[in-house]
Order: C-alpha cells, then structure tokens, then sequence
C-alpha cells in the first residue's frame, strides 16, 4: 500500500497548468513592455518640453516642430505633433496628449491600453481594458 501522506512533488496537470500560466505573462510582457517603454519617452519628451524656459515665448508651431525633432530621434511612431494639445492658461503652458495602443494578443482577443501624458506633472494616467 502507497502511504499518500509523504508523496511530494507537482502532478502532471498542474505542472501543465503553471507552464500555461508562465507563458501567458510572458505573452502579455512581450506586448507591453514597448507600449509602456514608448509611453515613458514620450512623458520624458513633453516634460522636457514643459520645463524649456522659453516655452512661453513659443508659438504653438515651434512646440509641435521641437516634438517632432525629439521623436524623431528616440523613434516614436505611435503619435504625431498634430496630436499634440497645447494649453495655455495663468501664463503656464501645458503640452499633453491621449493616445490609445491597441495589440492582437490571441485570436480575436486584444489587448488596448489608453495612454495619457502630459508637460505638467499632474498628468500622465495610463489606464487598462482588454476587449
């Protein structure tokens, strides 16, 4: 007779159902991570931007053309200068944007991640559904 008591060790079901588990994360990893890694230059750029000391001196254009200098050399291609919305108010300017990123996870499930940055440091939310 088998004494169940000192056996140890995973079955072959839950050693199926963790590797299953693993590599969805790993899946959801590999889909973030440049969503988010983009997300970050572009609050990097726009606070830059918010903290240039001439910003109030410069024209809507002139914000827009130094953002398309900056993305184009870290590579952003998720958003445009004319994404951009520049507000002007108490003699602050604030520079932000809402973009979403939407990926093909698995089938027909994907994955769709709303981004909001922003010059001013109260901004920059990033919230999460997947469809």
């Amino acid at each position: 007779m088998i004494n169940r008591q000192h056996q140890q060790g995973l079955t072959l079901i839950s050693l199926l159902f963790w590797g299953i588990v693993i590599i969805f994360m790993a899946l959801l990893a590999m889909k973030l991570i440049p969503a988010y890694t983009e997300y970050f230059t572009i609050q990097k750029i726009l606070s830059d931007i918010g903290n240039d000391p001439n910003i109030k001196s410069m024209s809507n254009g002139e914000i827009r053309d130094k953002f398309n200098k900056r993305a184009m050399v870290d590579n952003i291609s998720t958003i445009k200068a004319s994404d951009l919305d520049i507000g002007r108010d108490g003699g602050q300017t604030v520079v932000s944007v809402e973009y979403p990123f939407q990926t093909k996870l698995v089938g027909n499930i994907s994955l769709l991640v709303d981004f909001s940055a922003s010059s001013d440091s109260s901004g920059g939310r990033s919230s999460k559904s997947i469809e």
